[in-house]
Order: C-alpha cells, then structure tokens, then sequence
C-alpha cells in the first residue's frame, strides 16, 4: 500500500481501479467532476473503460449492461444526477446486479448549489429509486474513508448482489488529505461469478439479448420477499459505527460523514472543559446503527445532539427512531453549503446543559 497526497475525488477513483473497477460510466457535475476526469485517464492504463455519457441516464444503464457481464462499475454523481439515474438504479437492484454508486452530494432542493452539504440523505437511505428496494449505503468521514468504503463497496455488491452506495459530500470530495491506498486486487483472485453473470451466447457466437426478469403477481411477490430477507440480515449482521468517550457521557452527540468529523473536535473541546460529551458516529446509514442507541443507558444520557448539514433534518429522522423517546433530540442543523463548524456544536451543547 501507498501514501499520497491526495483529492477526495481523486482518492475515490484511484480506490474504485484498484478493487477492480474496469468500466466507469457518467456525466460531469460539480462537485464530483475529479472522479469521471481521473478515471478517463487512469481506466484505460489497466485495461478498463471510461464513458462519459450523453446524460446520467444513458450512464446508469451503461453501468448496468456491463455490471450484467461480471465486470466491476460504476458510477458517480452528485443529487440532481442521482435524481435521474433512479430508474437505472433500481433496475440494478431489481436484477440483482452489483455496482457501485458513489454520491459527493451538494445543496438543494432541485438544482441547489455547488456547495456541500447533506441534503441527500433521505434519497441514498430511504428512496434511492422507485419499487421500495434499498440500497447498502456506507457514509465517510474523510478523504482516507473514502478510499476504504469504495475499495470495500465492491465486494460488498458482490457479496449481495446489489448496487452498493457510498454518501459523501463536496467537503470530501474536494479536500486534500494523506491517505494510505488499498492495494491492487488481482481481478483472477475475484470471486467466481459465473453463476449470474450475463454469459449466453448464440451457436453463432453473437450475443443473446435477454429481456429484464419482470415476474407477475405472486412471483413478483416472492422477489420482494427475497429482497426483504437480505435487508434483515444487513440489519443482523452489518450495522457499523463508531463510538467516542460515551462510556461515562451524559450527553451524546451524533452525526454522520463530515459532520461527524466536526462534532468529534467539538466532543474533545467540551471533554477539556470538563463537560461528559461523548459521539456516536454512523458508518453504515442503511443499516442503520440501531444497536448503537440500544446500547446507552438512558438513565444517565440527559440529552442527545443530533448534528447535521440538513434543514429541515434528515439524519435525525432515523435517530428518533432508534432512541424511541428515550431522550430528548435537539438538533444543530446547517444546510445550503454552510459548512458545520466546531463552535456550532460546542455552543448548541452549552446552551442546553
């Protein structure tokens, strides 16, 4: 493994190639565009392919017709591309078609602004596309994260055979940082997917072209099922997150992403004044860390701070579900490509001691 000094975006591409990603397929949008420019070099040097796309919606199904073949893709965009690669995206979950799907979100609604922010996060966790299917969805805290979650996003997809979401946001995607490079997967060492792979051929040799699986009524049904069932065991088995200094906290602070980053400098701030602040930080957004919350005891958490780059709140939606009114939620909230600052949370949790 290497160390460089490097760009989110760039990080993120440079990750992708090296877990095996051969195909690469979208369409410029700030702040996301170093992702598709660094692959329309750097694809070609290992025998891969870069497309960019007459729009996010001929590059969504470009990604599925060769992510159908075995071979490992992906795309990337920010909201209003995600907005329209929807219908793509769920076709991938609806044939269970690995890819991977990496968001550098910025402000909206609609358009919005280049700026970062994290406004998307009902769209990657809840309705990632119509049909009610979800999507795996890891979120990064910095550059070095984003690296690590794409590396690992694939295999994830290929474990179950679904498109696979990595949430960041024009912070991450835009700041420089050191990171240490996942090594260079050997594409023979890859798991076997001969099983569902796209790999019919004609007696003449040509292509056979099959129509997309579309069962009706009860065998639609027991697709749903199937689908259900791989959404608990995520549940079971792959709720991920990080806890700091909650062990003996009163209050708790959690956050996701870049927000989470900021609120771990505010915890050490309130922690050097003497103030029991502790943080709990979602890596996994769907599944979401339930667990994390079951674990406190209520009984000396006094309040819980739910920071994030959304007004109206997003994240918090899925924190009130988990703590169940165990304790009382106060947000701090900023939105539009204000960025979250330290003194923000240090001064939300002061006033509300």
């Amino acid at each position: 493994m290497s160390k460089e000094f490097i760009k989110g975006n760039e990080a993120i591409a440079e990750a992708a190639v090296r877990a095996g990603c051969r195909f690469f397929a979208g369409y410029p949008i700030t702040p996301q565009n170093e992702v598709p420019e660094y692959l329309s070099a750097r694809l070609p040097e290992v025998g891969g392919h870069f497309i960019q796309g007459e729009s996010e919606i001929a590059s969504v199904y470009m990604v599925f017709g060769v992510a159908a073949t075995g071979i490992r893709s992906m795309t990337s965009s920010s909201g209003p591309g995600f907005a329209l690669k929807a219908e793509g995206i769920s076709f991938l979950a609806g044939g269970q078609i690995p890819a991977v799907l990496v968001n550098v979100s910025r402000g909206g609604p609609a358009i919005g602004t280049i700026e970062p922010a994290q406004q998307d996060y009902f769209s990657a966790v809840h309705a990632p596309a119509p049909g009610g299917f979800r999507c795996f969805v890891l979120a990064p805290q910095n550059v070095q994260e984003a690296a690590d979650f794409v590396y690992e996003a694939f295999d994830i997809a290929d474990k179950y055979r679904t498109p696979v979401y990595v949430l960041a946001d024009g912070m991450i995607g835009n700041m420089m940082e050191v990171v240490e490079l996942p090594k260079m997967r050997d594409l023979a060492d890859l798991p076997s997917n001969d099983s569902w792979r796209f790999n019919k051929y004609n007696d003449d040799g040509t292509a056979r072209i099959l129509s997309t699986y579309m069962p009706m009524g009860e065998l639609m049904q027991n697709k749903n099922k199937e689908m259900a069932a791989m959404y608990e065991t995520w549940e079971k088995e792959e709720q991920r997150w990080e806890e700091y200094m909650i062990d003996d906290a009163e209050y708790i602070v959690t956050a996701y992403g870049s927000s989470a980053r900021i609120a771990k400098s505010a915890v050490k701030e309130l922690r050097a004044e003497g103030i029991k602040v502790g943080l709990i930080r979602a890596i996994t957004l769907y599944p979401f860390p339930k667990d994390a919350f079951d674990k406190l005891d209520y009984t000396k958490v006094k309040k819980m701070f739910c920071a994030e780059m959304s007004i109206p709140g997003q994240y918090i939606y899925d924190v009130q579900n988990a703590v169940l009114g165990r304790s009382e939620i106060i947000p701090i909230q900023t939105s539009g490509g204000v960025i979250m600052e330290t003194d923000m949370v240090v001064a939300a949790v002061k006033e509300n001691l």
